[in-house]
């Protein structure tokens, strides 16, 4: 089983490639790796060409939901965007939080991070950013952002707990998060488990559904909300990479399954935590 700094290599050398793949081959993949399907067009990612500030340059095809859409983000509030790619989350947040706000998106595949600059130089925004860095430990000062969102990216990272802790620190008081990502229901054949391909691709990277949301309770967030899920399923020229006929007729008729799903919730306001003094010990 590769280590978590080999498969944060994968994960960095494969979206490398994809920062220069055409959105077509992205999106009929599975978030960019693997091989492409030729039974479906889009797999896991959602139409986001309706939404006020959707740049098409700036849209990779790499997502499984609409974060931003759900995100409450208001004028002059302060986003930050997880695995911000080529900027699509972060130039839909910043039509959302106007010039008065402050988006910044943050990625450690240098090629996003250059891609994702040159679009918001071209579109010449003073006010969106792109800063290189892990999301376990955000270049971020503590208590910045009003609003985090994150578009298919935290499956890929081996240490979600430290996420879910970094973001929990990243966020003022009363902050919210707005999260879009894979999660699974029922165990996965060994196959897609354990094929290093498969965890750049978002789904042996992936975790339970209730592990993931029982990791945001455990780190302090309040009013967790499924937003939105849909089911996940991977055409057969795919599977075939990974599985046996027979393997991927009992996956197919079996009770496990691939979710995308969308999740609020809330840093509390003020601290529960009892303090020397406070009247609570």
């Amino acid at each position: 089983m590769p280590t978590h700094q080999e498969l944060k290599e994968l994960v960095r050398n494969k979206y490398s490639e994809i920062a220069q793949q055409e959105k077509t081959v992205n999106q009929s993949s599975c978030c960019g790796a693997g091989g492409c399907s030729t039974e479906v067009y889009n797999i896991m990612s959602d139409d986001y060409s309706g939404l006020q500030g959707y740049e098409p340059d700036a849209d990779l095809g790499l997502g499984c939901g609409l974060p931003t859409r759900f995100a409450q983000i208001k004028p002059g509030d302060t986003v930050i965007d997880l695995g911000s790619g080529a900027g699509n989350d972060c130039f839909i947040a910043r039509a959302e939080t106007g010039a008065a706000g402050k988006v910044i998106g943050i990625d450690f595949t240098p090629a996003m991070i250059e891609k994702a600059r040159a679009n918001a130089e071209k579109l010449g925004f003073n006010n969106v950013e792109f800063r290189l860095g892990d999301i376990e430990r955000m270049p971020v000062s503590a208590h910045t952002a009003d609003v985090i969102v994150s578009n298919c990216v935290l499956n890929l990272v081996p240490d979600k707990d430290a996420v879910f802790r970094d973001i929990f620190r990243v966020l003022k008081p009363g902050g919210h998060i707005s999260i879009s990502d894979v999660v699974l229901v029922g165990q996965l054949p060994e196959g897609l488990r354990s094929d290093a391909e498969m965890y750049a691709g978002c789904v042996s990277g992936a975790i339970q559904k209730d592990v993931y949301l029982e990791l945001l309770h455990i780190n302090g967030f309040e009013r967790i909300t499924v937003q939105k899920e849909k089911p996940i399923t991977i055409p057969d020229d795919i599977l075939h990479k990974y599985l046996h006929a027979e393997e991927m007729q009992a996956f197919k008729n079996g009770d496990s399954g691939i979710f995308s799903i969308t999740v609020y919730a809330e840093k509390p306001a003020t601290s529960k935590q009892c303090t020397p003094g406070g009247g609570c010990c």
